[in-house]
């Protein structure tokens, strides 16, 4: 007897289960591969993170040091190698025009400070100042300063170094002091001549102004002695003008440049 032949769509339902059983094993497969992606190690990643925690446990104790009123921490730099070195930061060049401009405008308001501070003896004539737009004078007799023949500064004369020092501070202009006296001669182990007390003078006067602040790079002192006459030496009242120290304070920064 002939055995009977399945439908076509018997054995297709047979073999579905074939479908699931594939579905299974590629979902499987994929979860497995998700599974080692995830649980494998960067081994860049675990170098670094190992170095890292090595140096933090390897490094010396540190104490902290008290950050004082006013100063800020310093941040770390981030991503800049030590052998890098920064951009020079260039200021524009100035005007020089505009900066004689300013300087002059600057020796005018110290003439101006000083007028303030030797008012009453400028008033009396017992002080003088000369300005221009290059330097300014202030003449200073030397009984101001110095007794007679002698170039140690007596009491008074710390007072009006002190108010000539408060004007002159904090700034750069050039500052020469000239020593000058009468045609009377003078002959002593200490002062031979009037050049070495006019000099002499002018130094103690410069001392002075070192003492009071004044940065001594900005300092000359001169003694010419008794040949740069204001008045003439065959009176009383010409002697005693001539006998006086000069304070030439310049427009500019140049000791060497400072000329009349």
């Amino acid at each position: 007897m002939r055995r009977r032949r399945q439908p076509q769509d018997d054995l297709h339902n047979k073999e579905r289960w074939l479908i699931s059983y594939a579905d299974f094993i590629t979902l499987l497969f994929a979860f497995f591969v998700v599974m080692y992606s995830v649980s494998s190690v960067n081994e860049g990643k675990y170098k670094v993170l190992s170095e890292t925690l090595t140096g933090v446990f390897n490094a010396p104790q540190r104490s902290f040091q008290p950050i004082e009123l006013g100063d800020q921490p310093r941040p770390p730099a981030v991503g800049i190698s030590e052998n890098v070195i920064p951009p020079v930061v260039t200021e524009a060049p100035r005007n020089p025009e505009q900066d004689a401009r300013e300087r002059t405008e600057d020796l005018q308001n110290m003439a101006n400070q000083l007028e303030i501070e030797f008012g009453d003896l400028i008033s009396r004539g017992v002080v003088t100042l000369e300005t221009n737009e290059r330097w300014l004078a202030l003449n200073l007799p030397d009984s101001l300063l110095f007794g007679s023949g002698d170039a140690e500064p007596h009491y008074d004369a710390f007072g009006v170094i002190e108010k000539i020092s408060g004007v002159l501070r904090n700034r750069d202009n050039a500052i020469k002091v000239e020593g000058f006296t009468d045609n009377q001669p003078i002959r002593t182990s200490r002062f031979p001549s009037n050049w070495e007390l006019s000099a002499a003078r002018a130094a103690a006067v410069v001392r002075m102004l070192d003492m009071e602040g004044i940065e001594p790079e900005r300092l000359a002192a001169v003694g010419y002695g008794q040949h740069q006459p204001l008045a003439r030496n065959d009176t009383e009242e010409g002697r005693r003008r001539n006998r006086r120290v000069v304070l030439l304070i310049s427009r500019d920064a140049s000791i060497r440049g400072v000329m009349r």
